[in-house]
């Protein structure tokens, strides 16, 4: 069944035909790794990993690109207040963040370039800018003049004179005009910087991820993905550039954005103490729930983050993953699991994950009340397309969050209890559930035996 995907550029659902359909290309803005990220940062990754996987069912070569922004204002920062070179903030930053998408249940992407590694490439660029008169030097620095590309604009629908109004843009006397941005910026002693035709300095933000994508995808690409909050000035910049940059060639053919994530009902700021990392909410929830909550709403659309939100992911999730541990013994049909056609195609309809997760839980009353192996399997497949249900039912209601679980001595609480009611010495049997209780272990007597679970406190 074909793709379907809303395009920000044309501001409408179009079917989607790769350039090349054997060359998928799909590029993702990553994190300026000066911290650990916010949830609402992980809506991208986990939205887009979505697509990748569909876009992998459909297509043999799908190249996905995640770049690293290891050179920025913030880091500089960073590094200055701690003492340190800028690659001991971004080399940890970078693999925290590795780490937190991991947790989420987000694959590796096939590329993930660093600006610093790329030096060369956005030095070329710039160059190719300047030999067409796309760009200007000014007092060290040099600048994408905006009046030479007549469709700046497009992608957010107004007019240059707009966009200045509503934007922060930096007025510098060295600017020609107000909405000139900057593509190379000059270096003090104290600052990291390369050797350029310009003198020593480093790289303007969005001139970085027009050079890694070019230098990895090619001139133009199928997907250019990102936050909305991306859209203007960083995406409109990157069109400018890089479409002056390779002879009016398109840049990005197809342009993705998701929605912000607020917090009950209010944006997410610092000045407001309800940013949330999901480095720490990765010890307090489980991942799973947190990638389902993610996925709940429309990709296009604010979702709203709340922790109630997150105990009906939990609900949800448990629900399913009951249905798995009732069909333990049931063995899966031989083969990779299956894509059920309902799943894949909510997916195909503008990424609808909502309809996607109401198709899951129709799965998983079908295997609740069959429970034959055909029904599993495609609840296990259902759930791999999105990134849910990926570990073991028991081990899902074995899980701890905050709390440490000695599952061995659980176990051996289970086997003294059942022993006990065995002799019929029913006070101690008793005495064992009140202590499993207490440790916030529910237990359930079944004809497969007894099974435990950790409940929240």
């Amino acid at each position: 069944m074909p793709i379907s995907l809303y395009n920000s550029l044309t501001r409408r659902t179009e079917p989607f035909a790769p350039l090349d359909p054997e060359r998928v290309t799909m590029y993702l803005c990553g994190p300026t790794v000066y911290n650990y990220v916010h949830i609402g940062n992980a809506r991208g990754p986990v939205v887009f990993d979505v697509l990748a996987r569909l876009l992998r069912q459909h297509y043999p070569h799908v190249i996905y690109a995640r770049n690293i922004t290891d050179v920025d204002d913030k880091i500089n920062a960073a590094a200055q207040e701690q003492g340190v070179p800028i690659g001991t903030i971004t080399e940890r930053f970078a693999q925290a963040y590795r780490e937190d998408m991991a947790g989420l249940g987000v694959a590796p992407p096939d590329i993930e370039p660093h600006a610093t590694t790329h030096i060369g490439p956005i030095i070329t660029m710039i160059e190719s800018l300047l030999d067409s008169g796309h760009a200007y030097v000014a007092e060290g620095h040099v600048l994408f003049d905006v009046s030479s590309f007549p469709a700046y604009g497009e992608l957010s629908g107004r007019d240059t004179d707009e966009l200045i109004a509503g934007s922060r843009i930096e007025v510098a006397p060295y600017k020609r005009s107000p909405g000139d941005f900057v593509l190379w910026k000059p270096s003090t002693p104290d600052l990291p910087g390369w050797d350029s035709p310009w003198g020593i300095g480093r790289p303007g933000w969005h001139i970085e991820c027009s050079a890694m994508s070019a230098a990895h995808l090619g001139d133009t690409i199928d997907i250019h993905a990102g936050g909305i909050d991306l859209l203007f000035p960083h995406h409109e910049n990157e069109i400018a550039q890089s479409t002056c940059a390779h002879g009016g060639k398109v840049f990005a053919r197809w342009w993705v954005h998701n929605g912000m994530l607020t917090f009950d009902g209010r944006k997410m700021s610092k000045s407001l103490g309800n940013v949330l990392l999901v480095h720490e909410l990765l010890k307090l929830h489980p991942a799973e729930a947190l990638r389902l909550r993610l996925l709940s709403g429309h990709y296009r659309q604010p979702l709203d983050w709340s922790d109630s939100a997150i105990q009906q992911a939990v609900s949800t999730l448990d629900g399913w993953y009951r249905v798995l541990r009732d069909l333990a013994d049931v063995k899966l049909p031989a083969g990779d699991l299956p894509v059920p056609e309902r799943v894949e195609a909510a997916l195909c309809d503008d990424l609808n994950t909502p309809q996607a997760l109401a198709e899951l839980s129709v799965l998983a009353d079908a295997a609740r009340q069959s429970g034959t192996a055909e029904a599993k399997a495609a609840l296990l497949g259902g759930g791999a397309l999105l990134g849910l249900l990926q570990q073991d039912a028991e081990a899902w209601f074995k899980r701890g969050g905050e709390q440490v679980v000695d599952a061995a001595h659980i176990d051996a609480l289970l086997e003294e209890r059942r022993a006990a009611r065995a002799t019929r010495d029913f006070k101690r049997a008793d005495a064992i559930r009140d202590e499993l209780a207490a440790m916030n272990i529910a237990i359930e007597d079944g004809a497969q035996g007894t099974r435990w679970s950790v409940q929240k406190s």
